[in-house]
């Protein structure tokens, strides 16, 4: 089995993308999202984290955590995220196809197999990606303006004034991508 190199530094703060199968837009309805939410507190009850950022897009989602300060396990936590998801999920829709890999796996085809990591480096990179995490449905062309989105955590930081009103509108695209420059 191949070696990925992943960070494992205990107490970080982590940033993830997670793709949907053949990235099949599953995440449409305000039920499927509430399977994520029931499944992600389901994964902090057991293995306890700080969701500090999240966005779920009809195909993907990206989130920001911080582990326990003597904890690494961030993998165990997205498989287990993964699993309770498609535990709740798969008996409500039936309709998806296998590879004979995926068949050999014993998979789902609910999620591509891998995530995207990247341990957060300091206070510029931790606001950078929950910037990226709250413009994302901007970027993708789902709305105009993130306020228009309301499966990201964006509206809680709004609420606790840490976001203007109006911060991530489509003008302000130009501001974000000079921030990644």
């Amino acid at each position: 089995m191949p070696n990925y190199g992943r960070d494992k530094t205990p107490g970080a703060y982590y940033f993830f993308t997670l793709v949907t199968y053949k990235r099949a837009s599953i995440f449409v309805a305000e039920a499927i999202f509430q399977l994520l939410r029931i499944s992600i507190r389901q994964v902090k009850l057991e293995y306890p984290f700080h969701l500090e950022a999240i966005v779920v897009l009809p195909d993907h989602l990206h989130l920001l955590m911080a582990l326990p300060e003597d904890d690494d396990g961030y993998s165990k936590r997205i498989a287990k995220m993964k699993k309770y998801f498609g535990d709740r999920y798969l008996p409500m829709n039936r309709s998806f196809s296998l590879s004979e890999s995926g068949k050999k796996r014993h998979e789902r085809a609910i999620w591509q197999r891998r995530f995207w990591e990247h341990r957060i480096r300091n206070q510029s990179d931790l606001e950078k990606h929950i910037h990226y995490i709250h413009y994302n449905p901007v970027k993708h062309g789902h709305v105009r303006s993130v306020e228009d989105w309301k499966w990201s955590s964006y509206h809680s930081f709004l609420k606790k004034g840490l976001y203007d009103k109006g911060w991530g509108s489509i003008d302000h695209n130009i501001v974000l991508e000079e921030e990644w420059d």
